[in-house]
């Protein structure tokens, strides 16, 4: 059995919910947000999925 770093798996989750909330947030207020911020945004999702697909020894998803 594979064993799971769950130091990756939390900062993984931790940037994937920072950034979902970047990007998701103020348009749910109405609020303009910089291109900038919603590409930082982006760069933290795909980091974070990156870090929490490769969290295990085994072949990444």
């Amino acid at each position: 059995m594979s064993e799971t770093d769950t130091r990756k798996v939390a900062f993984g989750l931790v940037l994937l919910a920072v950034s979902s909330v970047l990007i998701f947030g103020p348009g749910t207020l109405g609020v303009a947000i910089p291109l900038a911020a919603i590409a930082a945004g982006t760069l933290g999702l795909a980091a974070g999925a990156l870090l929490v697909g490769t969290s295990s020894d085994g072949r990444p998803v």
